[in-house]
This record gives C-alpha cells, structure tokens and sequence, in this order.
C-alpha cells in the first residue's frame, strides 16, 4: 500500500510540475498575435462594424490569468463624421488562477485607459449605435430568460476581491446634427477600492462635462453574496459645476424583494441660475423678479417601499422663503396622499411672468370691445377635463402660511385643510388674516359628475378696503372697514357657464369710508354755483359715508339688489336693480336725497344744494349714466316738491334777498331752460 501511495504521491506531483512549467513557458513560445485577424474578424462579424487591434498583446496564465490589449478601434458606419466610434488606448485585466478552484475570484487589475466613445445622429434621425450586434432575439431565449430570473438569485462564487478597478482619462461625445445639440463627457476617472461581496466598496468618479467639473464619492454595499437581499448602505457626496453639491445618506433593503428605502438627502444651497448658467442653458422660467430662484436648499428624510413612500423632516429654501413639509403616499393608483406644509412667508408676485406684449394687447383688445350684442368669435373648442383622477384621489393636506403677498394683496396667518374623497374636494377652513381684519371661509368643489360643481361661503370682518383696493388695483377707490357675508354657487369650469349659473346671496358692509372720484355733495353746491349762487369746487372728489351697504341676490347670473344704501353726514343715496352677468348689461337707478348739515367723517363743509336721481344703464364697457328727470319730478320714484325745490335752487329767503334779486331772471331762465314748466 505504502509503494501505490509513493508512486501516486510521483505521478501527481509529475503533472503539477508539467501543468505549472505549461502556464509559465507556452505563453512565451506561443505567438498569439496570430490570432489578431481572427479575434478582428469575429468582433466585426458580431457588431457589423470595422474593428481593429493594435499589435502590442501581452497574455500570461500563471500566477496570474490575464491578457491587456491596445489600441481598439471599433468603427463608426457610413455618413458619420468621426471614423470610429469607440477606441480604447489599452485595455489590462489580470486574475489569479489557483482561488478559482474554490469558487473565489481575485481580481488584480481592471484597468482601461483613455476609452472615447462618440455617438452621433444624423439629421434623418439615423444614430451611429443603430444596428450593432444581433437585434432579434428568440423566444426560447426569452423564456429561458424568465425562468432564470425566477430561481434564486446567489452568486456561483463564493467570494470577489478586487485590487485595482480603474478607468483613466475617458471621454464620452454626443452629438445631434439635427438640432445642432453637442455635449461633451472629458476627463472620466473611475476608481474601485475594496471591492468585495463583504465589504463597502469606495466609489471615486470624476469628470468634466463641457468643461464643467462634475465628481462622485463615497462608499455603497457591502452587497453580499445574494445581490438584492439585505441591507446595502450607501454615502455619497455629489459635486457639479462648482455650484451643486448633494449628500445622500441611508440604505437599500432587500432591493429585489421588499424594494425598501431609507434615505437623507442634503442638498447644500446653490443658486439654480447659476447652475444653468454653467449648463449653458437658457433659465425655463422667466420671472418678473428676476433676482429669484437664485437660492434654493433641499433637506428631507425619505421612507417607502413599493406600497408607500413618506417624506419626512423636510426643508426647503426658496430665497428668503423657508418651508418646513412631511407627506406621504400609498395606494399609488389613486393615489392615497397626505401632507403638511408649513411656510413662514413668500411674495408670489416675484416668481410670476411678466406679461409679455401679445397678452397686453389680448387684454387691451377685449377691454376695448364695446357692443355686448355683437356675437363673440368661437375659437376651437376645449377639450373637457378628465375629472377622473380627482374621483380616485384620496387627500389630506394642511397648509398654513406666516404671511404671503399675491396680486399686490398682503395676506397673513393662512391656515387651509383640504380634503378629498369620492369626487369632493373641501377646504375647510380656509382662515386668513387680511389687512387688520380676518377671512373665514369654506369651498367645496364637487367632480363626481362631468360639470363640476362649486360652492363658497365667506365671512369677512374688519378689513380695511382701502389699503386693499390700493395694492391689489393700484387705485383709490373706495375707503372704510368692510364686513361680508357671502354664500355662492356655480356650476362648470369655464366663465361663461359659471356666469350662467351663480347663484347665492349675500352683503357687503362697507362703515366709516369714502367713495373716492365721486363728490355727491359737493354736486349739489357746483349745481347751485352754476346758477350763479356762489364758485364751483375743485378739491379732490370723494364723497364720506357712515355706512354703505349692498346686499344682493343671485339666481343664474342675474343679480338684484334692491336696498343698496350710503349714510352720509349730508347725504342719503339709495340703489336698487339689476346686473346681468351673462350679457354683461347694467340696469341700476341711484337715487340721492340731501339731509341737514353734518360735521364728521371728514366733511365740514355746509352744503345745500339739489339732488337729482340717476339711471345707470348699457353693457360693462360702455355703461350710460343719465339722470332720472322724469322721476325726479314724479314720473316715477321718489317725487320731489316744487317749493322744496325752489328751495334748493335759490336759497332760504335771507339769502333770496341778499343774492337773488341781482340773478333772478338769470336763474329763472337756465332753470326754466333745464327744468322747463317749472317755474312759472
């Protein structure tokens, strides 16, 4: 027994001697560069494309397997600019022989050196990486591949270690002959250290796009020896252009299966217009402030898997403007949505458009229209909306705002709670803060049929109007504390139909103002110094009131009201009628009625004078004011009587005596010649 084990113990070790002395002296007594045409051959057969090899081949098999290759040229099809398009200056990769035999891979170095890749597209659409390599596949092959992707998913290797992964100085250029598009990738470098299934990997890249840096570092894995099961870490610090840089922090888990996540992300702040500045890249939005969006911060915790997702600590900065949020989704197919987004303050009006020319001469175009019976141009029809995804959508939000500046209009202390289900979409509440006085409010919004409809309700108190209509319409219009009370509905999306169909009531109560560009008052004084009774004013017109009410109905686009009042010190108007919304018609009468002398809101003049009723009649654009003489003197309305308006005209009778004698016939005459049969 012990004379077989000596001469197995011989022959074994024989053969490892030959099969060592194999490795080490074949490759230098085979010549494989003549075997060049052949691999040059099989490549070209495989892509349809020239390929080429350059005459330096160096191949070794002990201690290390290993082959590095220079000067590949793999060449570009008919029409193209560049004649290749892929080369690669020499390409090296070396691994040790013995730890195969147990499964275990030990790589020394992977290394390729100055690959250029240049992919273009021609103006007929044809791209140079069209058509390379077998295109059709069968379906065997398919199935096959099913199958394989349904067993387990481990390594045949029991372990990989990895000296030296490298790409050195590769350059990468796109271009498109068509639009004229060019971008270049200059300057990669990628390097792998520690690469194993046990260990984190580190991950170094680096390069110039356009000339522009752009770098990634850190470390991911380790992957195990069942790639997408388990937990990968990833930490990366992203750099570009010398303005953005990214951290992403967290793990993958069980990607393949649970496909869970576990992340931060830190994007440190940076200024988006300097970013495409550097990109070479006109900015997509054009603001009518054009200093915004020149400094935005992103840092937020993100959660899910593929059932969920969840945002959570998040912070966002938006020039001056900071945003504190949370969200989460699920049930992705409705979606199922809930968020909560708490922002100190922002004035929207910087980030808006500026109107461009066409839309100022659009607007002018249709403010000029004067004649409502004239029929309005059709254009295209608009396609309907798809109210189907709000019918599944399923939301909780809350909003709330420090304060907010939007259309001139100053806001503060916003708080809205949106809600969806089934088709209905309420906010409720929708509380603000506006100009020293508050908003309560309640919108719901029904799609559950194709017309959507809407309904409002508002309680507004204490708002000063005057500071609003000012920054809101950069005009004086109207000064005092306002209350309202609205309730509103309206059906459809377009103006048209909800002008047809607003209906609802309500009141605005306007108290201790002014209407500004309108005297009241002082008309009666001017009418009685056109008579010659004294000199007309030219102070700035506006006429104080106490109160001024308007209190309306509406019913299909049409609006009544019909106890429209202004208290006065010295006057008393009433309004009463109609507007018509959807034929944009006027119908209104104002009736005044002058009262005794007052002191107080603002008005300390005496005044007297004659008051004379007004119809306010034709379409929006062109409204036709007159007065109501016929109702004035009893043809309708209140009638006034003739001594009261003698009265009015020409004074009390000490007056009549100091002034009236010297303009009698005078005043008899443009009286008689306003007011004819009057006076006799």
């Amino acid at each position: 027994m012990k004379s077989i084990l000596k001469w197995f113990f011989i022959i074994g070790g024989i053969f490892l001697i030959l099969i060592i002395a194999a490795v080490i002296i074949i490759p230098q007594f085979i010549d494989v560069k003549k075997y060049k045409p052949t691999i040059e051959q099989k490549v070209a057969q495989a892509t349809g494309r020239s390929f080429t090899l350059g005459d330096e081949i160096d191949l070794s098999i002990f201690p290390w397997v290993g082959i590095k290759l220079t000067d590949l040229h793999l060449g570009n099809g008919a029409g193209y600019k560049e004649k290749d398009m892929v080369s690669v200056k020499s390409f090296e990769v070396r691994l040790k022989v013995m730890p195969l035999l147990s499964k275990r891979i030990e790589v020394k170095t992977f290394v390729l050196d100055s690959p250029e890749i240049y992919l273009e597209k021609l103006k007929n659409g044809d791209a140079n990486w069209q058509g390379i390599g077998k295109q059709k596949k069968k379906k065997a092959d398919k199935k096959k591949k099913k199958e394989k992707s349904s067993e387990s998913q481990a390594l045949p290797i029991e372990a990989l270690l990895v000296d030296n992964f490298s790409i050195t100085n590769g350059k990468l250029l796109y271009v498109d002959q068509g639009t004229g598009f060019k971008k270049q990738i200059s300057n990669l470098n990628l390097n792998l250290a520690d690469i194993s299934l046990e260990k984190p990997v580190g991950i170094s890249f680096n390069a110039l796009i356009d000339g522009k840096p752009v770098s990634l570092d850190g470390t991911a894995g380790p992957i195990g020896k069942e790639p997408g099961k388990g937990t990968i870490a990833l930490d990366f610090v992203l750099k570009a252009l010398e303005e953005l840089e990214v951290t992403l922090k967290g793990n993958l888990i069980d990607p393949m299966a649970s496909q869970t996540i576990d992340l931060e992300l830190d994007v440190a702040l940076f200024s988006p217009r300097k970013l495409m500045t550097a990109l070479n890249l006109d900015f997509p939005v054009q603001t009518k402030d054009p200093k915004v969006l020149d400094a935005v911060s992103l840092k937020l915790g993100l959660k899910g898997n593929k059932n969920s997702i969840s945002l959570s600590d998040g912070l966002l900065g938006l020039d001056e403007s900071k945003l504190i949020f949370s969200a989460t989704a699920k049930e992705f197919l409705k979606p199922n949505l809930k968020f909560d987004l708490q922002l100190d303050e922002i004035d929207l009006d910087r980030y808006l458009p500026a109107p461009s020319a066409k839309q100022e001469t659009s607007q002018s175009t249709r403010a000029g229209s004067t004649d409502p019976g004239k029929a309005k141009s059709v254009g295209p029809a608009k396609k309907k909306t798809d109210y189907g995804p709000l019918r599944k959508l399923v939301l909780d939000g809350k909003i709330k705002v420090g304060k907010l500046k939007a259309h001139g209009a100053i806001i503060e202390n916003v708080d809205v709670h949106i809600l969806a289900k089934k088709g209905i979409i309420t906010m409720d509440p929708l509380g603000l803060n506006l100009y020293k006085g508050s908003v309560a409010s309640k919108v719901e919004l029904n799609v559950q049929k194709s017309n959507p409809r809407t309904k409002v309700s508002i309680d507004a108190k204490k708002i000063q109007a005057g500071p609003l209509m000012k920054d809101v319409m950069q005009t004086e219009l109207i000064e005092g504390t306002l209350k309202a009370d609205l309730m509103l509905s309206m059906k459809g999306e377009s103006p048209d139909m909800i002008k047809r169909t607003l209906t609802g009531q309500g009141e605005l109560l306007f108290t201790d103002g002014a209407i500004i560009g309108i005297d009241l008052a002082n008309a009666v004084r001017n009418i009685k110094a056109n008579f010659g009774m004294g000199e007309q004013v030219k102070e700035k017109p506006r006429t104080d009131f106490a109160e001024f009410k308007i209190p309306f109905t509406a019913k299909k686009g049409l609006v009544n009201t019909n106890g429209t009042s202004l208290m006065s010190p010295l006057i008393r108007v009433l309004a009463t009628g109609k507007v018509n919304l959807v034929k944009e018609l006027l119908d209104l009468r104002v009736e005044p009625k002058f009262v005794a002398t007052l002191k107080g809101q603002g008005d300390v003049s005496q005044r007297s004078g004659l008051m004379v009723p007004v119809l306010i009649t034709g379409s929006f654009s062109s409204p036709k004011i007159r007065p109501d003489l016929k109702g004035m003197l009893g043809g309708g309305g209140t009638a006034i009587d003739t001594k009261e308006l003698k009265r009015q005209v020409l004074g009390t009778e000490e007056e009549q005596k100091e002034k009236v004698e010297a303009v009698k016939e005078d005043v008899k005459k443009q009286i008689q010649g306003l007011l004819p049969g009057l006076i006799n």
